[in-house]
Order: structure tokens, then sequence, then C-alpha cells
């Protein structure tokens, strides 16, 4: 459940969904909570946070917004 790669500062929509939760598992409760259960699916393996937020019509917008917003709360509690 650690982080693995801060490297990256933001996550934008063409990310791969799989590449989102290895940068921390805890970003994964963010797609749980638009009902995007892909983190489970073998589509979060090449599907991109844009790609999944449209299967599921959701805001990729509001999406991308609360996962940085969760993103950088993880990192500063570094």
């Amino acid at each position: 459940m650690k982080k693995k790669n801060l490297k990256v500062k933001t996550i934008t929509k063409d990310m791969i969904i799989d590449d989102v939760i290895k940068l921390d598992e805890r970003l994964g409760d963010v797609f749980l909570g638009f009902g995007m259960h892909c983190i489970f699916c073998h589509m979060g393996m090449e599907e991109t946070v844009e790609e999944a937020a449209y299967v599921h019509q959701v805001d990729v917008d509001f999406l991308i917004e609360k996962l940085n917003a969760t993103y950088k709360e993880i990192k500063n509690k570094k």
C-alpha cells in the first residue's frame, strides 16, 4: 500500500489505470468511489482513465481532479 513512484507530478486522463494505481494503491479508492471497478479488471491493465470514465459515464475532468487531490494528500503525508 506504499508509494511506488512519486516522480509523476500530475495524474492525466491519458494514463493507464494500472499505472495510476501503481503510484499508490490508495488511489484505487477514488475509482471505487465512482463505481469504477476497473482496478480489479483486466481492462485496468490497458485502459486509460479517460476510456474507463467514458465507459462508466463518469466526468473525466472531475475524476482527474479527485485523483490528483488524493495523490497530493498522499505525497504531502510522506
